[in-house]
């Protein structure tokens, strides 16, 4: 039961995430900035798989964990113009992807600002609540999951 509870918020998000997506799709800043980031890595996945001889999966992995500078080690390029090519995608491909993330934040500063202008509040951390509300809202959300014997 209580992975039902879980999931309908993540599936919720996910939803909510991709019909953000498709909005800002409609912006041309963003619409650039989205293909220079899919070219990106495809260009990486494409590289690495040529280089490295990895299947196309582990190259795109490879190449979204690099541009993401999550780097969890699992893989790394063996060869020396692997890691040569590695050095140049990284600049290369950070900036790009900065400037996507850039625009991402752009669109949903705006979205807040019309929001505020039209005196709807954002709910993720607007509430009109004084902090002393919140901090009981949680500690009442606390008490429910202990009392429930609910995993939060």
């Amino acid at each position: 039961m209580s992975n039902r509870r879980i999931m309908i918020p993540v599936i919720v998000t996910f939803f909510i995430s991709l019909g953000s997506l498709f909005k800002m799709l409609r912006q041309p800043e963003f619409r650039n900035f989205f293909m220079l980031v899919i070219l990106t890595l495809a260009f990486g996945t494409v590289a690495y798989h040529s280089i490295e001889g990895w299947r196309w999966l582990d190259s795109l992995y490879f190449s979204v964990m690099t541009l993401t500078t999550i780097g969890f080690g699992d893989f790394v390029p063996a060869t020396d113009l692997g890691k040569i090519f590695t050095i140049v995608y990284v600049f290369m491909g950070l900036g790009i992807l900065l400037g996507f993330v850039n625009a991402s934040g752009e669109y949903f500063r705006k979205q807040q600002m019309e929001r505020k202008s039209w005196g709807i509040p954002n709910f993720l951390w607007d509430s009109g609540n004084t902090q002393e509300e919140m901090e009981r809202d949680i500690l009442e959300n606390i008490k429910e999951y202990e009392e429930n014997d609910i995993d939060p």
